[in-house]
């Protein structure tokens, strides 16, 4: 497999360090959506990261549903970072605020760093989205006494959690105030110190286009 886009994206972190946490090999192309675009739309024509390209062919270029299908190709038995039940739809809560969370961090990076004027109602809105969804997973989180979200082990939704954080606190050039969510800072810190984490940790930079 190769895995298709730079670590400094909270989504090609959680994917890469899925694959090394379920023993599975594959490449690394670090290309960067503005300085490689013609290298990855010969792969995805959406020139988005991350794209897994699988050992037949085949891409997926979403990182939701190539961590679902990582833990198809692992099986039941040794997809330790899935959950089922309850804890499931929990689980895909918990993504689904993280997952939004760095879109919009996304979407201000963007504003502060490639238009020439920004609109601070949309400057405005990504932030309040953003501290809504930190909100609501501070909560969540604080609520918990286990080492990780499900217990004793990592989860999908730890992964998503600590790389969010990670690239919102590097990436964004806005002050979110990060610091008001204690229980997540610690539980990102936790995940930092994990060895998957430092493997597949790097520094942001933003690389913008040319023309």
């Amino acid at each position: 497999m190769m895995l298709i886009g730079q670590c400094d994206s909270p989504f090609v972190r959680r994917v890469a360090i899925t694959l090394r946490l379920y023993g599975l090999a594959y490449d690394h192309a670090a290309w960067s959506t503005f300085g490689d675009a013609e290298k990855i739309a010969a792969y995805n024509p959406l020139i988005r990261v991350p794209t897994l390209v699988f050992d037949d062919g085949f891409v997926l270029m979403d990182s939701a549903a190539i961590l679902e299908t990582l833990d198809g190709m692992v099986g039941h038995d040794k997809a330790f970072l899935a959950r089922a039940g309850a804890e499931k739809r929990m689980l895909l809560r918990l993504c689904g605020l993280a997952a939004g969370a760095a879109d919009k961090g996304v979407a201000l990076v963007y504003e502060g760093n490639l238009r020439p004027e920004q609109f601070d109602p949309w400057i405005a809105r990504c932030r309040n989205q953003i501290a809504g969804a930190l909100g609501e997973i501070e909560a969540e989180r604080a609520a918990r006494t286990t080492p990780w979200l499900f217990g004793a082990t990592l989860s999908h939704a730890d992964i998503i959690l600590g790389t969010m954080v990670r690239f919102l606190t590097e990436a964004v050039p806005y002050d979110l105030g990060l610091d008001l969510y204690p229980a997540l800072a610690l539980h990102a810190a936790a995940c930092e110190d994990h060895p998957e984490f430092q493997a597949t940790y790097t520094p942001y930079s933003l690389a913008p286009p040319s023309d």
